[in-house]
């Protein structure tokens, strides 16, 4: 989205606001609504940091300003009728005030949003890599390089198949879920991430129709 698009959005159905919903740029989580007048946009395009207008305060507000959990914008996109707004951000940290990563609450209940946590596992270690903090495994392993990362998939990948034939559904669960993450640090090692493996499943999967 452009600043000189500003001025075409209906303004006038929301006396100056337009609702904005607020994505996950990630995993696709809706993480809140919000309301934007023209100010909260010009602000959130040109600051990236995503800003909307208080109706209770009366003043613009940037999501993470007492909190630190800041809404990092990635886009913004109007709708078909220009009077709603779709921001797709990255979020620092739980965007509801509850300690929730959505307003909407955390529903664990399904697998869509299971899948998604994916995406957070490679927040979460952008993070530890980038921060370094003391006693971190992942920081640990990374300075190891990518050699030693190899050989751990390679081990937790054995350790994979032998839980598969040998021992129960939830050992083989909990070494598929240390395969994903030694295989996502390794990915990023090479600046790739889950999201190219995904696109290659779904280039296969359309090679075949």
């Amino acid at each position: 989205m452009k600043l000189d698009q500003i001025e075409s959005f209906d303004w006038s159905k929301g006396d100056g606001l337009l609702p904005a919903v607020v994505q996950d740029a990630g995993n696709g989580k809706v993480l809140m609504l919000g309301y934007m007048n023209r100010e909260a946009l010009r602000k959130t395009l040109g600051e990236k940091r995503v800003t909307f207008y208080s109706r209770s305060k009366q003043r613009l507000w940037t999501k993470g300003e007492t909190s630190s959990n800041f809404l990092h914008l990635v886009d913004a996109a109007i709708d078909c009728d220009n009077d709603t707004l779709l921001i797709t951000a990255r979020p620092d940290g739980p965007t509801c005030h509850n300690g929730t990563d959505s307003c909407f609450g955390d529903d664990i209940g399904t697998t869509a949003t299971r899948l998604a946590f994916l995406a957070r596992l490679e927040s979460v270690i952008e993070k530890r890599v980038s921060e370094r903090p003391e006693g971190s495994y992942t920081a640990r392993l990374w300075a190891d390089g990518p050699t030693r990362m190899a050989q751990k998939v390679g081990e937790e990948g054995v350790e994979v198949a032998l839980a598969a034939v040998t021992q129960s559904n939830d050992k083989l669960v909990g070494e598929a879920a240390d395969l994903l993450f030694h295989l996502t640090l390794l990915l990023k090692s090479r600046q790739l991430s889950l999201g190219h493996v995904v696109a290659e499943l779904e280039r296969r999967h359309a090679a075949k129709k």
